[in-house]
């Protein structure tokens, strides 16, 4: 049958990735439906920033500029266009976009999904018993001395699947999970019903893979020296078939790499335990099976699906305080007492002991008898958050970090003078009963149609931060570090010589997922980084706080959760990486024992 593969092509992975990328993939070779995801939870709060300045947006408006482009070929070939751009004003960008497919003489039926945004409800949900407790701390949202930003449900598939039915070309979301914009197509071609567990997990799956655009085709991968023609990488398409399987692949011609190591890097990306949790599904990690099905072409099945959530995450936004940062550059001999010289002049200077959070960061990049100046370098970072701007901003701040330039150490240089205080947000993760979530479809017609809600006759609770896990699993929240053979082995060598890793954040968590390319290899993987013990090892930051570490054998992998080491957020991390982007590849340079003899040739 013709609808027996449907091909999903993804061509943004947030707001801000390459403009071109969906018209390349449009023009590119065969495609059905064109996806864009833009928003992250430091997306929301850009938005509302945005929303700030130009109170009639609230969009991403990059899509915008990216229509011009799109909507003729579109309408014109078939392909239908799913994407979650209308972050915090679906409305807006979908009445946006009529106006531009007028403009342009194109006939184009714009659709678009509310009832995501619950910040107008958040009185009445308290009332009605959902305090929508902050997942890490257990403080109710009430508590918060600051009102809150945004507050955005993560919804499903079967919203946008409505609106393809009623022959949707455009179909504009808020706030859903980033999976949805796989499910719901493959919801609408092959009429999954809501109890199509293993055909709705395998899209989540796919979902996935796709979700971050280049990251599944050789973006940010580990072993990227193996990628052909990174410099004009290619988007990935799925195409999912009516059982829920799916080959990963990309157009031909396209630079990057499909494979199973681009394919498993990503699964694990943002991945807690092997129950992956949606509001249409639970999708068991623990169950796909890869495998290649020819040059750039990876196999996903096998997909194990059960019950979703009763409930449906909730991503809050609030006001954290202000922001200042200042840094100074320590060249040569002295490095520590330099710093520690600057750290006394300033805690005077500003009074920091009365500031609310005060960070030094020293980076020691420097070494002695350097081949340049640059090499003998270290950098010192001061950052500072306060409730009021006042205290640290460019009189009682600024000026007193340049008030030192003539009477400080040696050599003072700073990276630039520092401005003048910034607030900053914070993020609340919550749960919120799906039942009390109302999502509308709003037809290319006007019509509205309200949708059942997804978790509400059954489902499995939500454990907010360590989710449900199965298979086997190592938690430990006592945080003492232990020695083991890790650290007494001799003739080590570095982790990433045999495993890839990739790394991200969830809210204030790090999340890094490993693997290994030669099954050998799995046992030795798991001896080096498979407990929380080994992990602390490899990560000392990790000292003090919980690690939950999740083996997938099938993947060839362990999954490590580091809980709390981004504090509050991207939006309010001190980290010089916020994100936790780089965590994986400083795990990979960590050296380890290497695996036995007989089994330590490099990976394949």
């Amino acid at each position: 049958m013709a609808d027996e593969v449907l091909r999903i092509g993804n061509g943004s992975g947030f707001y801000g990735d390459r403009a071109e990328a969906m018209q390349q993939l449009v023009e590119g070779g065969p495609l059905d439906v064109l996806t864009g995801d833009y928003l992250a939870e430091l997306t929301m709060l850009i938005l509302w920033r945005g929303r700030q300045r130009a109170p009639e947006t609230g969009y991403a408006r990059s899509f915008l500029r990216q229509a011009r482009n799109l909507l003729a070929p579109c309408v014109d070939r078939g392909i239908r266009i799913v994407v979650n751009a209308g972050g915090l004003a679906p409305a807006a960008l979908a009445s946006a976009l009529r106006e531009l497919a007028a403009e342009l003489r194109i006939d184009a039926r714009i659709a678009h999904l509310e009832g995501d945004d619950l910040l107008p409800r958040l009185p009445e949900l308290a009332a009605a018993g959902h305090p929508l407790a902050n997942l890490a701390s257990g403080q109710a949202l009430a508590d918060l001395p600051v009102p809150p930003l945004t507050a955005n449900a993560y919804l499903g598939g079967f919203g946008i699947a409505r609106a393809l039915a009623a022959d949707a070309d455009v179909v504009v979301t808020g706030r859903v999970t980033d999976a949805s914009l796989v499910v719901g197509p493959g919801i609408w071609r092959f009429g999954w019903q809501r109890d199509d567990w293993d055909a709705l997990a395998g899209a989540v799956v796919a979902g996935h893979v796709i979700e971050c655009g280049a990251q599944a085709t050789g973006g940010n991968y580990a072993f990227f020296q193996e990628v052909p023609a990174l410099e004009h990488v290619g988007f990935p398409i799925a195409e999912l078939a009516r059982d829920g399987s799916s080959v990963i692949t990309k157009h031909a011609g396209t630079g990057g790499l499909v494979s199973v190591g681009t394919v498993t890097a990503q699964l694990l990306y943002e991945l807690g335990g092997p129950r992956y949790l949606n509001p249409d599904v639970t999708a068991r990690f623990d169950t796909i099976r890869l495998r290649e099905d020819g040059p750039d072409r990876v196999r996903i099945d096998e997909v194990r699906g059960e019950p979703p959530p009763p409930e449906l995450k909730v991503a809050v936004n609030t006001l954290g305080g202000f922001r200042n940062r200042a840094t100074f550059v320590l060249t040569g001999l002295d490095i520590e007492a330099k710093a520690d010289l600057v750290r006394r002049q300033l805690t005077a200077s500003i009074g920091l002991d009365a500031i609310d959070e005060v960070d030094w960061r020293l980076v020691r990049s420097d070494h002695l008898d350097a081949d340049d100046n640059a090499a003998a370098t270290a950098t010192l970072t001061l950052t500072v958050k306060h409730h009021a701007p006042e205290p640290i901003g460019r009189r009682a701040f600024a000026d007193a970090c340049v008030a030192i330039g003539l009477a400080s150490y040696p050599g003072f240089t700073m990276t630039a003078p520092p401005a003048d205080a910034e607030p900053f947000g914070r993020y609340w993760p919550a749960l919120v009963a799906a039942t009390e979530v109302d999502e509308v479809v709003v037809l290319p017609d006007g019509s509205r149609e309200r949708l059942p809600s997804s978790g509400a006759a059954h489902g499995v609770p939500l454990d907010g931060r360590a989710a449900i896990v199965a298979g086997t699993t190592t938690t430990d929240p006592a945080p003492e570090p232990e020695q083991d053979a890790a650290t007494s082995a001799t003739g080590r060598a570095p982790l990433g010589r045999w495993a890839g890793a990739r790394s991200g954040d969830k809210g204030g968590d790090a999340n890094v997922g490993l693997w290994v390319r030669d099954a050998r290899h799995l046992d030795w993987l798991v001896a080096v980084a498979g407990s929380p013990a080994a992990i602390r090892v490899l990560l000392p930051e990790a000292a003090g706080l919980p690690v939950t570490v999740h083996h997938f054998p099938n993947l060839l992998a362990v999954n490590v959760l580091v809980q709390g080491l981004l504090g509050d957020g991207v939006a309010s991390a001190t980290r010089p990486d916020p994100q936790a982007k780089g965590l994986g590849e400083y795990l990979r340079s960590r050296l380890v024992p290497p695996p036995p003899v007989g089994q330590d040739a490099a990976a394949r």
